[in-house]
């Protein structure tokens, strides 16, 4: 009977650790998906946390860096504690993916999902294709140039001539990413095609402005760099991955320099007179408030189907987008600067964007960063770093312009998450919650069940199993 027991137990205790295994494999594949999609170190520690509790890890440890995740489970003192990892090889912004994630985590948190559906639906996930076909997110890139030509002023050539500049850019990308060229290389490309377009625009008869074409498309170069990620995670508390952020935001920037200046040479070495480039110039017509609206609104919609948001969430952000325009000039023209307007315009964000997303059920993440998209100060980071390589008495401008940038930056990431903070209904089971996992989120459950929940679902699951 005594051997009998020993083998029981020794069975229990071997399925203990393979479900432990699983759901540590689990949790990692899920903040895998969510920290390559761009979501905030915060978001993916306790989205994984969450995950984790529920299927019985609670003293589960996670440890998320900018390129690895980490996971630890140690069922008591007297046994030996596990360690998983999992290195972040893909960083695509993929929204569809995010939000299938996303749908899953809620599942499984009210127990529609086991371990094993999980799973299974998890690698469903990972292998499907997308809505859009990959022609179609050339096009929105063609689309968010384009409208990012009317924000600045450009009128109709420019937005043409940047379209298709931004169209090649995109194929041309496309294809060095398959031969596994570092990022930095692609943003070398990028800036180089745009720069040689401008120049053989104005090299023909053609009436344009290379300065605005070449701004348009470095706009789209920088659109998908993760700057708002990068202080977010300095707000939430996760120095390194911010640092590591911030640092692949400046040497995507730098790559865009270099490929400018590498199209300047390529440029006057052929016999094409380009002229002085004027980094991040603006066109006349800038201070025209519905070309500012509408033009922020296409750029964030275009920006949304380039990284595979679901179709539902388009109009709902350029429409959020182009009310958030509206207040940031009306904070402008009563005499705020630049960094206040911001400050507003996110804070708007941050306040509608739990609400829309959650009737167009996908995680705030995927409406509030295309409609912050239009106010980054990617073309501060530009200016000041073209201005810091001339050297010379433009270093202070640069500096200037850096600076500009941070604080910009710093007001966006803080107005999204101060609006999520008072948007977000929290009742006291989830305040404690969000206490623990340094809410508010922008990915992943939004409260705790409440005891009377869990009593009632246990009753349910009591009921089908026929106790």
């Amino acid at each position: 009977m005594d051997e009998q027991e020993d083998q029981t137990e020794q069975e229990r205790a071997a399925e203990l650790a393979r479900e432990a295994h699983l759901t540590m494999d689990l949790c990692l594949r899920i903040g895998e998906m969510l920290l390559s999609s761009g979501a905030g170190a915060a978001d993916v520690t306790a989205t994984m946390r969450s995950v984790a509790d529920h299927f019985g890890l609670r003293a589960a440890e996670v440890d998320v860096t900018f390129t690895a995740l980490s996971m630890s489970f140690q069922r008591s003192p007297d046994d030996v504690p596990v360690l998983m990892m999992r290195h972040v090889q893909q960083r695509d912004i993929d929204y569809e993916d995010l939000t299938a994630v996303d749908h899953l985590v809620r599942d499984v948190l009210t127990d529609q999902a086991d371990l094993y559906l999980a799973r299974s639906r998890m690698a469903t996930i990972v292998s499907l294709g997308h809505a859009f076909p990959r022609w179609a997110v050339t096009i929105a890139w063609a689309v968010m140039a384009a409208a990012v030509g009317v924000f600045l002023g450009g009128g109709v050539v420019v937005s043409a001539v940047a379209a298709v500049a931004a169209a090649l850019i995109d194929r041309v990308q496309m294809a060095l990413a398959r031969r596994r060229l570092p990022f930095f290389y692609l943003q070398v490309a990028g800036g180089a095609i745009a720069t040689l377009i401008a120049a053989a625009v104005a090299a023909s008869p053609i009436d344009v402005d290379p300065s605005l074409v070449v701004t348009a498309n470095i706009i789209m170069l920088l659109a998908g760099i993760g700057l708002m990620g990068a202080v977010q995670d300095a707000l939430t508390g996760f120095y390194l991955t911010s640092s590591a952020r911030l640092i692949e935001a400046m040497m995507a920037t730098a790559g865009i320099i270099a490929g400018v200046a590498l199209g300047i040479s390529v440029a006057n070495g052929v016999g094409l007179e380009l002229g002085t480039l004027v980094p991040g110039q603006l066109g006349r017509e800038y201070s025209d408030l519905p070309t500012i609206l509408v033009g922020a609104a296409v750029s964030a919609a275009a920006f949304s189907v380039a990284s595979y948001a679901p179709r539902r969430a388009v109009l709902p952000i350029a429409v959020i987008t182009a009310l958030a325009a509206l207040i940031g000039q009306l904070v402008s023209l009563n005499g705020f600067g630049r960094v206040a307007a911001a400050g507003a315009s996110a804070f708007f964000i941050g306040l509608v964007a739990y609400a829309a997303a959650g009737r167009v059920r996908v995680p705030p993440l995927v409406v509030a960063v295309p409609a912050i998209v239009p106010f980054l100060p990617g073309l501060s980071i530009y200016r000041g770093l073209t201005w810091l390589a001339d050297g010379g008495y433009l270093i202070s401008q640069g500096i200037l312009a850096l600076m500009t940038a941070i604080s910009v930056a710093i007001a966006l990431a803080s107005g999204v998450i101060l609006g999520e903070y008072v948007a977000q209904p929290l009742k006291r089971e989830a305040r404690r919650l969000e206490s623990r996992l340094s809410g508010p989120r922008l990915v992943g459950p939004y409260r705790a069940m409440t005891r009377a929940e869990r009593k009632a679902l246990r009753k349910v699951r009591d009921g089908l199993s026929g106790r």
